[in-house]
């Protein structure tokens, strides 16, 4: 394989505000590459990844645990993990590349539905690594507000949608993201702040200004 660029990775809980974060910097530097699996970042070439997506959302997770085991969601998960990794390698130029997540958050939501340690992690954690991390803090109280009541399958303990269990998993995902990436070089962004500035620190930190 040959050499990744430079890039760095935005992580941070579910309804932190990354995806709006990422649509803020698409605006405003039109030069950087950004990386995510979300439609409006995946080329019309790379559509399957968005039908898969869905199919691991809407059909997948609602049946984990009874129809699906944890091990055919992570293998559907991991579709985007090698995405992410190949679009990394396909970036070229002396712009910023910034990242979604990555493997981290896919990683860890794994472990907490029940594929903990799956030989499969070895793998990833092969993928090239970011030169930095920039963490979007957030509390489980107010993402919860945020996501309306209804989560998906992999952001809550549990069969039901409940506050608590969505609480504890979030709590709980926090710990293990910061862990996976507690050898790199971490800036922790303020929490759930106005997105244009979350945006305009996100800038700064990468521009080392």
């Amino acid at each position: 394989m040959t050499e990744p660029p430079p890039f760095a990775v935005l992580l941070g809980p579910d309804y932190a505000g990354k995806s709006s974060v990422m649509a803020q910097l698409r605006a405003t530097v039109p030069d950087w590459s950004l990386v995510s699996v979300d439609s409006p970042f995946v080329a019309a070439e790379h559509g399957v990844l968005s039908q898969l997506k869905r199919a691991l959302v809407l059909d997948t997770l609602p049946g984990l645990g009874t129809a699906y085991s944890a091990d055919f969601v992570l293998s559907l998960a991991q579709t985007a993990v090698v995405y992410l990794r190949d679009r990394i390698m396909a970036s070229r130029g002396d712009a910023p590349v910034l990242v979604d997540s990555y493997y981290y958050k896919i990683l860890a939501k794994c472990r907490l539905i029940g594929a903990d340690e799956h030989p499969v992690f070895a793998w990833w954690r092969s993928f090239p690594q970011p030169r930095h991390v920039l963490y979007l803090e957030a509390q489980p109280k107010d993402t919860w507000a945020r996501c309306g009541g209804r989560p998906n399958r992999m952001e809550h303990y549990g069969a039901r949608p409940e506050r608590d269990a969505f609480e504890y998993f979030q709590a709980d995902l926090h710990k293990l993201m910061l862990d996976e990436v507690r050898d790199l070089p971490v800036t922790r962004l303020s929490e759930l702040g106005d997105i244009a500035d979350t945006a305009r620190e996100v800038r700064e930190v990468l521009s080392g200004g």
